[in-house]
């Protein structure tokens, strides 16, 4: 049962994933939620042994659930309810204003990125040029300019 289980929780953390990936806030929406049960279902499998109830008194020598787990378990759904909520709320607000739920991609992150990428060209190519001069150095070759 507890590889059934385990299997689940993959399958589940897998589709959340790749539903968070997409670039439709509905399929973002249900991969979280997807997350989020996943989630559950792994703390619920952390907490392994079975047993009586921890309530005080309770317990005459047999091995009691950890209570733990639950309690982690709980807090999250109720964190993913709420986190759940907000973006229901976004996602409408985001179809009353442009009619899609389509994520769009932003112009100043690509300007950004773009900026990053030609910096980085830069650098390569100065470490490229400082390379093969210490090369050039070690070999004993005199470039052009330079006295022996």
């Amino acid at each position: 049962m507890s590889l059934v289980l385990t299997f689940c929780t993959a399958v589940l953390f897998g589709v959340g994933t790749w539903l968070l990936l997409q670039r439709r806030l509905s399929r973002i929406i249900i991969g979280l939620g997807l997350m989020g049960h996943g989630a559950n279902l792994l703390m619920m499998l952390s907490g392994r042994s079975r047993g009586v109830a921890p309530f005080i008194g309770s317990i005459l020598g047999e091995p009691y659930a950890d209570p733990m787990p639950q309690a982690l378990a709980l807090t999250a759904i109720v964190i993913s309810f709420g986190v759940g909520a907000l973006l229901l709320a976004l996602a409408y607000r985001s179809w009353q204003l442009t009619g899609d739920d389509l994520v769009e991609d932003d112009v100043e992150d690509r300007r950004i990125a773009a900026e990053r990428r030609s910096a980085f060209d830069e650098e390569v190519a100065d470490q490229e040029i400082l390379g093969a001069s210490f090369a050039r150095a070690d070999a004993g070759e005199v470039g052009p300019g330079e006295e022996t």
